[in-house]
């Protein structure tokens, strides 16, 4: 998966306590996640060292996505340095997606 962590309950507030941040949450099932994914595997090889990706299951920690209102996905949150600061919901093609975090960060 390269440099997106896979993120849990017991290790997430650690992982978006500092820095420039981005957590996807997906689940198995969605169609539109699967398209996502690869996208955000791409941007953390590119963007290593500026921002951390991470991933969240969201049939495996259902209460990551209720703490921050996750109804749809996949789902983008961004983070800096602990705070949610944004989010996008939807796939998106690459480069949407890469003028969309540099216009968050």
């Amino acid at each position: 998966m390269g440099s997106v962590t896979e993120l849990k309950e017991a290790n997430f507030d650690d992982f978006i306590s500092e820095g420039k941040v981005i957590v996807d949450f997906w689940a198995e099932w969605c169609g539109p996640c699967k398209m996502l994914s690869p996208i955000v595997d791409e941007l953390a090889k590119e963007m290593k060292g500026k921002v951390h990706f991470g991933k969240i299951n969201i049939d495996k920690e259902s209460d990551l996505a209720q703490r921050f209102e996750v109804m749809s996905i996949p789902a983008l949150l961004f983070f800096k340095d602990g705070e949610h600061i944004d989010s996008t919901m939807g796939a998106m093609p690459k480069e949407e997606l890469k003028k969309r975090i540099n216009e968050v960060f």
